[in-house]
């Protein structure tokens, strides 16, 4: 049996998925690079409870998975109203030849069972041209209550075996939630699944909150808090949502923490003296050391995924401009050469890019490049977006974007490191400064 793979391609090829899966009988991996030619047409028939109990849940959970398979833009969901065949058990062997007739190129089977208020999610994924199954089943046992990081992890693992990439669907986000007029606007810590839904509060809005950033092990937050009337970096665990203050010397303005790969290191900015530069801190003993001493204003840092290096955004060259260096400091190179001013700077978890915001004649703009500056691409363009950050496969770029006028609302977008599949994020509230978990 072949294994199966989505077609992303960029250019003029003319062919589709199904053309070239018909045309030889070898394996085929279509990598996806810079754009889609056409989303893959796949089938998601509801899934078959073994109950009455089970019902409701297995619509659901099949709708969620088709939810997030075409909202990355690389899939698109055939209507149930096409399908010849109809799914009435999950064992039941498939009619490969009825699904071809619909060109449905991937079907995803399920099967759900309830007992109390535990949860079992059966699932298949099956390659209709080459008429087999995309690898093993496989089998998520949880909550009734957990159903949607159950379907979450189903969409997760259909997705890995048709792109050959990690999913990124079982994750969440942390980020700023914004309540009130402009002139009176109140912010709080929030935390949701990736799609918007379940949120969650972690702070109240008695005080200003900022920048908030996910450990390795999604575990903790860092943020910074303006409770005490100027910036202190805080570290709160989200399980139960306890929090403590890392940086607390008076009169010592510190800001933009993020942690280190390993989890146990912070790196941020502290402003004294009129000088701001970035310190790195072991969270446990609250040693710091300083990395940079240059007579400006170094912030925004961020790690390599190795943990070796630092790209953070300086003014020391006049403007606004991106540099890397080691993790233990010392010499700095600037990575940023185009016209305008670039800032909040992100190390791909790939490795291979770096996110950052551009202003540029009167727009900004949310882009990558390439960690030694080359190959730029600007992939949006607003009266107002900033604050990227990376999805866990390195694959989607979600920030936040401010609309014009006197009581702009921010809002979180999301897209692809193409610049394709542009699409707002759904919070209850104006939201900002978003922040990507690693997979749950």
């Amino acid at each position: 049996m072949r294994q199966f793979f989505a077609s992303v391609m960029m250019g003029l090829m003319s062919l589709s998925v199904a053309d070239v899966a018909q045309a030889q009988n070898t394996p085929l991996r279509l990598e996806i690079t810079d754009g889609v030619i056409e989303p893959l047409p796949v089938a998601v028939p509801n899934f078959i409870p073994d109950s009455p109990e089970a019902t409701e849940l297995a619509v659901e959970i099949a709708r969620l998975v088709a939810a997030d398979l075409t909202g990355t833009g690389l899939f698109r969901e055939i209507p149930s109203s096409a399908f010849i065949s109809q799914i009435s058990s999950f064992d039941t062997p498939v009619k490969y030849a009825d699904w071809k007739a619909i060109n449905a190129q991937a079907l995803i089977t399920g099967g759900v069972s309830v007992s109390g208020d535990r949860l079992t999610v059966r699932f298949r994924g099956h390659d209709v041209f080459a008429e087999g199954e995309l690898g093993e089943g496989l089998q998520f046992n949880g909550t009734t209550a957990g159903w949607r990081r159950m379907a979450h992890k189903v969409a997760d693992a259909i997705y890995s075996r048709i792109t050959g990439e990690t999913g990124y669907f079982d994750s969440r986000v942390v980020y700023v939630s914004e309540s009130g007029d402009k002139a009176n606007r109140r912010k709080r810590l929030a935390v949701m699944d990736y799609d918007g839904a379940n949120v969650q509060y972690l702070t109240n809005s008695a005080s200003i909150v900022l920048a908030p950033r996910f450990s390795p092990t999604g575990d903790r937050v860092l943020y910074t808090s303006y409770e005490s009337g100027f910036p202190q970096i805080h570290v709160l665990d989200i399980g139960k949502v306890q929090r403590r203050i890392l940086s607390a010397d008076d009169g010592i303005m510190s800001f933009a923490p993020r942690f280190a790969p390993d989890g146990r290191t912070v790196v941020y900015s502290q402003s004294q003296g009129g000088n701001t530069d970035l310190y790195r801190m072991d969270i446990a003993s609250g040693q710091r050391n300083r990395l940079t001493s240059a007579p400006s204003i170094e912030t925004a840092p961020s790690y390599s995924p190795d943990g070796s290096q630092i790209v953070f955004e300086s003014d020391r060259s006049g403007s606004q401009q991106l540099y890397v260096m080691g993790a233990n400091g010392g010499d700095a190179r600037r990575i940023s050469f185009g016209k305008g001013r670039y800032g909040t700077p992100v190390w791909s978890p790939r490795g291979d890019l770096v996110a950052f915001t551009k202003q540029s004649n009167g727009r900004f703009h949310i882009g990558v490049m390439r960690t030694d500056g080359s190959e730029e691409r600007l992939l949006t363009s607003s009266f107002l977006d900033e604050g990227p950050t990376w999805s866990p496969n390195g694959r989607v770029i979600m920030f936040t974007r401010h609309t014009q006028g006197a009581n702009g609302r921010a809002t979180l977008y999301s897209v692809d490191i193409t610049g394709r599949n542009l699409k707002p994020v759904r919070t209850p509230d104006g939201a900002s400064d978003p922040a990507w978990s690693p997979l749950q």
